[in-house]
């Protein structure tokens, strides 16, 4: 979430800077990345869309009922998407950048600010056309770009802000006679334009239109008509066979006036979001040092003065009913839902403000753990993708997290030179692990029954040994030439390997006290190292992009994989060789073996996560983790038209202003985009190159995340799309399924849902089996079959509102088939058994959710039942 924008779906249109969508409950969207994914109130993503835009997102806006979402990224490409259905329905592109883009309120126009150009375009239909766009018109006379535009209530009417400091009012049809009126009076460039919808029961002076600037003006416009206002629009009107009373509002035939000029408190700083809700007429306005206002207009009194962080709100929107703010802040990632009224927050997610360095999955599966260079650790919800704790203790770059064996404690390394142990019951630190002098760490490793944690430093080349209770320092192992940049111990032996830049991995007898074991020598620098589960096998990766495959106990190399061609891919702006002759600098820096040790996943300095077989040494599929091309080594083709006399047109200085939007996640060197940039590098505006910090598999086998340029990633395996066609006969159809099931035979029904892999019917049978057959289905399931159910009962909790039925299926099966379920592998039933367990606490956390928001109304209904009851049967009969 390092860029990050957005604006409630049942609001109209604001810019975004991002490229994925993700959409909370039915109110909230905001831009992240740049795929598209719905997300429920607790900001839990529940799936992926199957399509995405090519570069970061920068405009969005819903039709009037939320069916209709237009996501339109920084180059003017259009997506037009069914929300409801989840359905792309057409693309096309405005040819340029679209700054701001609204539906009228009767939804059959599209508003959009190309430049300075205003284009309205009818709303195309659900069905396929040769052109689904058609434009209505186009409006110009703005003498800078358009900022912000607004629709009037009758849809007949738009007001542009552009940042010629001017606003103009354009009529949706031509009217004779009419000149756009040229509204001016701001001394900076406009931020925001709103229709004010007055009451006309109000006295005058009465609002009709609110613009307001960066310098904190708010200017409040009326419009007053003239004798015979109007006129000549009621007579377009009557032709094409309208009523007057489709006539009212109109701005033709008056003339607009400045009722009242406001000044907003910007306590040195500059108004940088505002959004106005007409009818409740409470404004918000948003500034670049993390500060927003809150006020009631028309009498411009403030209500709340507040301050979310020290950066720049970037957006600011009100929920339809006006209770809801929402707030977002793109250089750290934050996101917040404000209930003005009652002063509590509704949802507070915030994501690092820099690259993620280090990720790691907890025993149990359910939590991941991040680091950054923004010096932070959080802890993320697998099931949910909520970010419920962040660390901040370290004052540097966090380089290495890892959790203790029983998942109550986790511990980060940090260039600050600390390691920390961090309680996750009570969400402190409780151990500070230190040096006699000071040094950086660079890599991190727990041993396996989590007494001891190893470090090794990246400037005295030295691995440090503490002990995890005591925080005492036991040893210092001291070889390497170089920076010690991986440890890993051994899963089955009692041996600590590390890899250094010096070109060797290390073996060490840590809890002997003999020292170092093996040298094993490498041709080139060594960045990354994995054991197999088995302990047999050390992985190691290096610099020239082959990965090493070591017998670590005899000290021989058993093989090798060729990885720098899988690598590469990609070109940088500044690079114009072919993308498949590049191959320098591209290299793995992560690995990970899978739990049964047969593949391994390898990340690093390229667009690609690449999966290898370890026994043949071959590659079975890359991952690419991003298409934006918004960021540096996503394309193989150059576009040569960016290309100029002075090289890449990106790469040319232009100093960034205090107008220019935040379209980029953090870059490399460690700070904003935009920010820390070295001469002649683009004043900051180089887009950060793509790669892959870290990968780490969880230990159930489904998922595995890899911590990349546009955040945390998480893969999972879809085991419902798989299946084996010789399962299958004749007789197993899904007509098959629904007749088995009029007949009365569940058990018969779900073990041929269960051999179709098909969810949808596999849920019509079990939901259509009778209570008192429950257990009787559940005796009868083959062991085979065993861990297919549990997945399946564990996917349909996350979502049906049959809980109570459900859970008594769960609980029958465990019990009459809980020594079954331990007999078999752990690769099969771990996954499912956790995926059960993550969506019973899920649906437990919401229930207590609800009941603790209910506390009060189920304590009257019970207090109050009594009394009711006794004044009942005390009442004289009539």
């Amino acid at each position: 979430m390092s860029s990050l924008n957005y604006k409630f779906a049942n609001l109209l249109g604001a810019p975004y800077r991002g490229g994925n969508l993700l959409l909370h409950g039915t109110e909230l969207l905001s831009a992240v990345g740049n795929r598209v994914s719905q997300v429920d109130l607790t900001a839990s993503v529940s799936s992926t869309l199957p399509f995405e835009c090519a570069k970061q997102i920068r405009t969005l806006c819903l039709s009037p009922g939320g069916g209709l979402l237009l996501a339109i990224d920084e180059d003017g490409r259009a997506l037009l998407i069914n929300r409801h259905r989840r359905v792309l329905l057409h693309h096309f592109s405005f040819k340029a950048s679209v700054a701001a883009a609204r539906f009228s309120p009767d939804g059959k126009f599209i508003a959009a600010a190309v430049g300075r150009l205003l284009q309205v375009w009818r709303t195309p239909g659900v069905g396929k056309s040769v052109a689904p766009m058609q434009l209505h018109r186009t409006y110009g006379g703005c003498h800078g770009d358009i900022a912000a535009l607004d629709w009037s209530a009758d849809s007949q009417w738009v007001a542009v802000a552009s940042k010629d400091l001017t606003a103009r009012v354009f009529s949706l049809d031509p009217i004779e006679g009419y000149r756009p009126p040229t509204l001016a009076g701001h001394r900076a460039a406009l931020v925001g334009v709103f229709f004010a919808h007055p009451d006309p029961a109000a006295a005058p002076p009465r609002v009709d239109l609110l613009t307001a600037s960066r310098d904190g003006a708010l200017l409040c416009w009326t419009y007053e008509r003239g004798a015979g206002g109007g006129g000549a629009l009621r007579g377009a009107k009557r032709r094409r066979g309208e009523d007057d009373a489709a006539a009212a509002p109109a701005f033709a035939g008056g003339t607009w006036r400045l009722a009242a000029k406001h000044f907003f408190n910007q306590r040195g700083a500059r108004l940088s979001a505002v959004d106005y809700h007409g009818p409740s007429g409470m404004l918000v306005a948003a500034y670049s040092n993390g500060i927003f206002d809150l006020y009631e207009l028309p009498a411009f009194s403030a209500v709340h003065t507040l301050s979310v962080s020290r950066e720049r709100i970037t957006a600011a929107a009100f929920s339809a009913r006006g209770d809801w703010l929402a707030l977002g802040c793109a250089s750290l990632g934050q996101l917040l839902v404000w209930e003005w009224r009652t002063e509590r927050y509704v949802l507070r997610q915030q994501g690092h403000a820099h690259d993620v360095a280090t990720a790691a999955f907890s025993p149990d599966g359910a939590t991941i753990a991040t680091g950054a260079d923004d010096s932070k650790v959080k802890l993320w919800t697998v099931a949910s993708g909520a970010c419920y704790v962040t660390l901040a203790e370290h004052c540097a770059p966090v380089t290495g997290v890892a959790f203790l064996p029983s998942a109550s404690a986790l511990v980060s390394a940090s260039l600050d030179g600390t390691l920390r142990a961090w309680d996750l019951v009570r969400y402190r630190c409780f151990r500070t692990m230190t040096t006699p002098s000071p040094v950086q760490f660079a890599s991190l490793a727990v041993d396996p029954s989590g007494e001891v944690v190893c470090a090794g430093s990246l400037d005295t080349f030295q691995i440090f040994v503490w002990a995890v209770r005591t925080a005492r320092l036991l040893d210092v192992l001291a070889a390497h030439e170089g920076p010690v940049v991986a440890l890993a111990f051994s899963p089955a032996a009692p041996l600590l390997a590390s890899g250094s830049w010096d070109r060797t991995v290390r073996t060490w007898d840590v809890f002997s006290g003999k020292g170092g074991v093996e040298v094993l020598q490498h041709a080139h620098d060594v960045l990354a190292l994995a054991w197999r589960p088995d302990g047999k096998l050390l992985a190691s990766a290096t610099l020239d992009g082959q990965i090493y495959l070591w017998d670590p106990l005899e000290g021989e190399l058993q093989g090798t994989i060729e990885g720098r061609r899988d690598v590469a891919g990609g070109r940088l702006a500044s690079d114009r060789r072919a993308a498949g002759n590049r191959t320098s600098g591209q290299c793995f820096t992560s690995l990970a073996f899978s739990a049964d040790g047969a593949f391994l996943l390898a990340g690093g300095a390229s667009k690609y996560v690449c999966l290898y077989d370890v026994e043949e040494r071959l590659l079975l599929r890359r991952f690419q983790v991003s298409a934006n091309r918004s960021l540096d080594g996503v394309l193989d083709q150059l576009n040569s038209r960016t290309l100029t006399d002075a090289g890449p047109a990106a790469l040319i200085d232009d100093p960034p202003t205090d107008d220019d939007d935040e379209l980029l996640p953090a870059s490399a060197a460690g700070g904003p985009a935009g920010e820390g940039a070295l001469p002649g590098t683009g004043g900051g505006r180089r887009a950060p190159p793509i790669r892959t910090r870290a990968v780490a598999l969880s230990p159930t086998g489904a998922c595995f995340a890899a911590a990349t340029t546009e955040g945390l990633l998480l893969y999972a395996l879809d085991a419902g799309a798989v299946f084996d066609p010789t399962d299958l006969a004749e007789d197993v159809t899904p007509a098959a399924v629904a007749r088995v099931v009029d007949e009365g035979a569940p058990l018969r029904a779900a073990l041929l849902a269960l051999r179709l892999k098909d969810g949808a019917l596999l849920r019509h049978a079990l939901l259509s089996t009778r209570p008192d057959q429950v257990d009787a289905v559940a005796r009868g399931l083959p062991q085979a079959a065993l861990a297919p159910m549990v997945g399946a009962l564990g996917e349909l909790l996350g979502g049906s509102a049959h809980l109570e039925f459900l859970l008594r299926w769960v609980h029958t099966l465990c019990v009459a088939q809980g020594r079954a379920l331990q007999a078999l592998p752990a690769s099969q039933s771990a996954p499912a058994l956790r995926a059960l367990q993550q969506a019973v606490a899920q649906r437990h956390d919401d229930l207590a959710a609800a009941s603790e928001a209910n506390l009060h109304t189920l304590r009257y209904l019970c207090a109050a039942g009594p009394l009711v009851a006794a004044g009942t049967t005390a009442a004289p009969e009539p």
